[in-house]
């Protein structure tokens, strides 16, 4: 899909939470089945990481990132919340939109690159609206699928 980071379609769903441990936890999950990586590992990384300041991007959106030593490459995970939630974000707002990333532990500048393209695509008026109004798991992937490769040309 993208050159920065790989994603899979089950690593994307539409999904309940009700509140910033809830999101943390379904994440972990959705990067373990997708990815088969160990949930408690990937929570507890992502919790270390948001324990350093919110990953509430602004804008309704977050982006909880972590390294686990045992990636090959930058791997990225999405949620599309049903009710936004509160995630302690820089701009007070609740987050609605959660791109989740992991990281190899040594990967400086490329993990840096990845949280960069997520960023982008986060800040895009027309990106953001349509993640917003998609329906569904499959039409979440699409939008996401037709984004990043557009980017990645």
């Amino acid at each position: 899909m993208d050159s920065v980071f790989a994603m899979k379609p089950e690593s994307v769903r539409v999904t309940q939470a009700e509140s910033k441990d809830d999101i943390l936890e379904t994440l972990s999950r959705v990067f373990a089945e997708a990815w088969s990586l160990d949930p408690v590992l990937v929570q507890e990384h992502l919790e270390e990481r948001e324990k350093l300041g919110s990953t509430g991007f602004g804008r309704g959106v977050a982006i909880p990132h972590a390294r686990l030593p045992e990636l090959g490459r930058p791997i990225a995970a999405m949620l599309k919340l049903e009710r936004p939630v509160d995630f302690d974000a820089a701009d007070g707002l609740p987050v609605d939109l959660v791109f989740g990333l992991l990281s190899p532990a040594n990967s400086g500048a490329t993990h840096l690159h990845a949280l960069a393209a997520i960023s982008r695509l986060a800040r895009d008026e027309r990106v953001h609206d349509a993640l917003s109004d998609a329906p569904d798991d499959e039409a979440l992937y699409g939008l996401l699928t037709n984004v990043t490769d557009r980017d990645a040309a």
